[in-house]
């Protein structure tokens, strides 16, 4: 089996060495010809960079990583060498200008098959997942989706479901809640008060995916508590990280799709009827 991985940052190059140790032949599509680099782990020789997105033609899966904000410009060119692939999504978040969520831009984009669609999210940190470190993932998606990603990551624990919808809202709602949490580490007074206020901001999270149709389940999953857990509480995550910066005054480093993210929310629950005054509240202050 060979596999297309579109996007070569960190994320997407942990995806490409898990992927190649459980034995699958990986071509990683960069746009600048260069990959991230993980301090001892040493590059497999079954993953081959390009920058011509023609060599994803002959995959027989797409992974797409690329981030949220240039998702769409990056799946129109990929469109002219989509041959119905079953394609899996591994970007976590919301299109900044749109608020769309990326199986609605993948759907607007290349125009795949439903049954093609898969959504894999979870508690990973990249130099981690490259390293070998035990990880899991919940994959979303029809029966295809599942016999070929348990094909594709058969190194990592992998936690099937049926719910596309709340797997991508988790990941959209862990991002937006980890720079709440970041920040309130700071401004709050103390770890009870940190507790409340992702606690709280978990729950409008679940209440918007449930108006959405969400299963209440996968908001315990791997995709929600799960990545949760992870990156609402590491300064290794970048939107942790960026809430800390936030709250100090300072400007966040890189990308923080987490802001973009909680406007993706706002933007769901005004059109839901959603009564979600923390995300509210919160989104107010990091505006200013």
């Amino acid at each position: 089996m060979k596999v297309g991985i579109i996007g070569a940052g960190a994320w997407g190059t942990g995806l490409a060495h898990i992927i190649a140790r459980g034995g699958t032949d990986v071509i990683l599509w960069s746009f600048d010809g260069l990959a991230a680099h993980f301090d001892n782990v040493k590059a497999k020789k079954n993953i081959r960079l390009t920058t011509d997105m023609q060599d994803l033609k002959v995959c027989d899966a797409w992974i797409a990583v690329t981030p949220a904000a240039f998702f769409r410009e990056t799946l129109i060119r990929a469109g002219r060498f989509y041959n119905q692939q079953p394609i899996i999504i591994c970007t976590k978040g919301a299109e900044p200008k749109t608020h769309k969520f990326m199986t609605e831009v993948l759907h607007e984009t290349i125009k795949p098959k439903k049954s093609n669609v898969g959504v894999l999210s979870g508690p990973q940190f990249a130099g981690e997942v490259a390293s070998g470190v035990p990880t899991g993932s919940t994959l979303a998606g029809g029966k295809k989706i599942q016999i070929i990603g348990g094909q594709i990551f058969n190194k990592m624990f992998i936690s099937p479901t049926r719910d596309i919808i709340g797997t991508e809202i988790c990941g959209v709602g862990k991002n937006a809640v980890s720079v709440i949490a970041g920040y309130i580490k700071v401004k709050g007074k103390g770890e009870n008060e940190s507790a409340l206020y992702m606690t709280n901001a978990w729950r409008e999270v679940i209440k918007i995916g449930r108006k959405m149709g969400a299963k209440l389940e996968t908001f315990s999953d791997l995709c929600g508590v799960g990545d949760l857990l992870l990156t609402a509480t590491s300064q290794t995550s970048r939107n942790f990280s960026a809430g800390i910066s936030i709250a100090n005054g300072e400007k966040p480093s890189g990308t923080v799709e987490g802001l973009s993210a909680l406007d993706a929310l706002i933007a769901r629950a005004n059109k839901f009827k959603v009564d979600t005054p923390l995300l509210f509240n919160m989104q107010k202050k990091f505006s200013k």
